[in-house]
């Protein structure tokens, strides 16, 4: 997101291959710059000690986790489930989706994370710098992301990545079961929308 909002390159509609490119490109070196900035002025409030109830739960938390990926010693590295995760996103959570895409991601992704916790083999320990283990950890979050995206996805109803109106596509009508199902603009408001309240009509 600061990637994006440091500066419109892609016009108000906000095409999402740009968009993508600036998230990216821009975000990496903006990201650096913005977050030192803004903490240098903040004044940091009361932390929590230590040994506050709060701060030991997360650390247990974490510990166990961590203990959990090392004990699996599966057969399968963290890469081949990682793979498998960006298969099945890019082809049922793209660009383009529909709800029979995304129902077919969510009936995966459970099973692809059980077995990722029983079978994914990560070397090395935890007493030093691990990254096979940082990117365990990265691929465990991954996976419960892609589940909220699918969730989330197939909740939106409205398409509002296209100048068609919903289920329109090069002026023909185009069945229910194949309409895109895309996340609503910014603020949560449709492309469609927005047009109508500025008075914008569709190329």
């Amino acid at each position: 997101m600061l990637g994006e909002a440091n500066f419109s390159d892609h016009g108000a509609n906000r095409l999402g291959a740009s968009a993508l490119m600036q998230g990216l490109a821009d975000g990496y070196f903006i990201i650096p710059f913005t977050i030192s900035d803004y903490l240098a002025g903040v004044k940091l409030g009361t932390c929590p000690s230590l040994a506050s109830s709060e701060f030991t739960a997360v650390e247990a938390d974490v510990r166990a986790r961590i203990r959990r990926l090392l004990e699996a010693r599966g057969k399968r590295n963290v890469s081949e489930f990682h793979r498998k995760l960006g298969r099945i996103l890019w082809d049922r959570c793209g660009m383009a989706r529909n709800r029979s895409g995304l129902e077919a991601a969510l009936k995966e992704l459970p099973g692809l994370r059980q077995q990722f916790w029983e079978d994914v083999n990560v070397l090395g320990g935890s007493d030093n710098l691990n990254q096979s283990l940082e990117r365990a950890g990265r691929v465990a979050d991954f996976l419960e992301l892609g589940e909220l995206m699918c969730r989330d996805a197939l909740a939106r109803e409205e398409s509002c990545g296209c100048p068609f109106p919903r289920g329109v596509s090069g002026g023909r009508r185009v069945p229910a079961e194949r309409r895109a199902v895309r996340p609503r603009g910014v603020l949560g408001v449709s492309r469609e929308t927005a047009r109508r309240r500025s008075g914008i009509s569709n190329p």
